[in-house]
């Protein structure tokens, strides 16, 4: 079951675009949204801005009156417009009656926070320290993709004990190569090459997503030093509230749907269990 689509891009900074080719990048544009929207229906759950770029603030209104997140990422925006960003992402959700669970509104997120924008620094605190401000005051939700690629373990730590685990979102950010061997793949029209695990990108050599799975990044987390309990909610029941559907999924309690992934005591991978049917191979 797919719970929801996440569009990340085009309209980012082209500063700060990792793995995305430069040439599709485009500044916000209402009339190609509106398209989009049509298109993609209640399938369209967030999209990923640059708080910078002409017109953003009126994506932002346009996607939160259809119930969409708008998500901070591949940005090189000032803590300030980061910070209102969120603001406006957040209160747009509020008035289009966008709730997660028991009356909680939906709140916006950030796209793989630290990744594809600009390092905090003390004279420049930049989007990172406005995404941080925000989740503290349970106003966002900020992705982490802890897989120990794309961030130090002690950056993971310290951000879970900063903002708490119900405000964060644990991503894989993966791409085709997820869960396989090292060898040349691709990205869009991007040739991508991944060793020892790590995907890039041939020409640029940037960091081409992710090839960890969900519970690798889990693993990863709690070897950071994130108390367990706390690692299994912001892979779970932080991203289902985040989609609306905390009433379907995340939990393991009574009404809600029986997807459950069974690990043993190294959180390796025992079983999996889709709707209450544990799952085969075949399946």
């Amino acid at each position: 079951m797919i719970a929801g689509s996440h569009l990340e891009g085009p309209f980012i900074s082209s500063g700060q675009c990792g793995a995305h080719d430069p040439e599709l990048l485009l500044e916000p544009d209402l009339d190609l949204t509106a398209s989009m929207l049509e298109a993609a229906g209640p399938s369209l759950a967030s999209v990923t801005l640059a708080a910078e770029l002409p017109g953003a603030g009126k994506l932002v209104d346009l996607l939160t009156h259809h119930g969409v997140i708008p998500s901070l990422g591949h940005t090189a925006a000032s803590s300030s417009a980061a910070g209102e960003f969120l603001a406006q992402a957040a209160d747009g959700l509020v008035l289009a009656g966008s709730s997660a669970s028991a009356g909680r509104p939906r709140r916006p997120t950030v796209t793989h926070l630290f990744n594809a924008m600009p390092s905090l620094h003390h004279r420049s605190p930049g989007p990172v320290s406005a995404s941080m401000a925000a989740a503290r005051a349970g106003e966002a939700v900020v992705e982490l993709i802890a897989d120990g690629v794309h961030l130090a373990p002690e950056t993971v730590k310290l951000v879970f004990e900063l903002v708490g685990a119900e405000n964060i979102a644990l991503v894989t950010d993966s791409m085709a190569a997820t869960g396989l061997q090292d060898g040349a793949y691709r990205l869009g029209p991007l040739a991508v090459t991944v060793r020892e695990g790590v995907a890039r990108v041939d020409t640029s050599g940037a960091i081409a997503g992710g090839t960890a799975t969900l519970l690798d990044v889990v693993r990863t987390t709690v070897s950071a030093g994130v108390p367990l309990q706390q690692a299994v909610m912001s892979a779970t029941a932080v991203p289902a509230n985040v989609l609306g559907q905390s009433e379907l999924l995340g939990e393991l309690r009574a009404g809600l749907l029986a997807d459950i992934v069974v690990v043993d005591q190294d959180l390796n991978l025992d079983k999996v269990f889709r709707r209450g049917e544990e799952l085969t191979a075949l399946n």
